[in-house]
């Protein structure tokens, strides 16, 4: 209704938001919301400008599930450690805090690239805790190392305890996790492995199939460089996604989203609403 009573302002007001600015920190105030969204938390953010598009509850602290493998795969590549230095999967790894299942067996062993691989794309929690345990040092400096680089990407509220984002005290916010976005983002593998549709293991004489959690990068009409989904029952669903929208790179975080597609069907709100905005703005 604003539209139409008020065009002239509604124009200013998307010249203000899509105009070359300098970067305003990732909890400024948005200009446009668009449709009801089913997270509890979102932050959209021009990846470009660091302008904020859109924000829910952006600095409010709640756990964030396996969106925490994000940053153990950054700690990894940030320590060098060889990529083909062969890791096995032990009994320390298997999960006893939420008993979680697994297909990553005991006793098998892969390189330290492919525990990462299905850590990022289908979110192996034994391939997590693995990449965790054989950090220099062990978990206990892996953990350390995960909060040091928390600090030095300003994420002021963001706490990890473990590698693999079970615990739900693991937790964050939509600001600090949209700064840590725009850090992976830069890895290559992280983006190669996080957005990979599909990738295969052995184990033994057996071959293992993993896919991609995330159904959005299996859709053409996506430009995804970066993504990882996350659920406890503490979390709910949560995503983050690094996607070009009508040539725009976006950060995209939504936080305790409930029910099973519930969090990409969000994304595809916050698609249509910014690549409309972005037509109008353009026009």
């Amino acid at each position: 209704m604003k539209r139409l009573v008020f065009p002239a302002l509604f124009i200013a007001c998307l010249s203000m938001l899509f105009a070359t600015t300098p970067a305003r920190s990732a909890g400024a105030a948005a200009l446009v919301a668009p449709a009801s969204l089913n997270s509890g938390a979102v932050m959209i953010l021009d990846a470009r400008s660091k302008d904020v598009l859109y924000q829910k509850n952006a600095d409010t602290v709640m756990p964030i599930a396996s969106l925490t493998k994000l940053m153990t795969a950054l700690v990894v590549l940030e320590a060098k450690q060889d990529m083909k230095e062969v890791l096995q999967v032990t009994s320390a790894d298997v999960d006893r805090l939420k008993y979680s299942s697994s297909r990553l067996k005991v006793g098998t062993r892969l390189t330290r690239a492919a525990m990462l691989h299905i850590a990022l794309m289908s979110s192996e929690n034994r391939a997590a805790s693995a990449l965790g345990r054989n950090y220099p040092g062990g978990a206990r400096k892996f953990v350390k190392a995960m909060n040091a680089k928390a600090r030095a990407l300003g994420m002021k509220n963001t706490r990890y305890v473990e590698p693999t984002g079970l615990s739900s005290a693991n937790v964050s916010t939509p600001s600090d996790l949209a700064r840590l976005v725009i850090a992976a983002e830069k890895k290559p593998l992280i983006r190669r492995y996080s957005t990979d549709r599909r990738y295969v293991i052995r184990q033994g004489k057996a071959r293992t199939v993993y896919r991609n959690t995330n159904r959005l990068t299996a859709s053409t009409s996506w430009g995804i460089r970066l993504q990882k989904t996350g659920y406890i029952s503490e979390a709910g669903r949560c995503l983050v996604m690094y996607a070009t929208v009508r040539k725009r790179p976006t950060v995209m975080v939504f936080l305790d989203a409930q029910g099973k597609l519930s969090h990409t069907a969000d994304a595809n709100r916050v698609r249509t609403w910014l690549a409309g905005f972005r037509k109008l703005a353009r026009q």
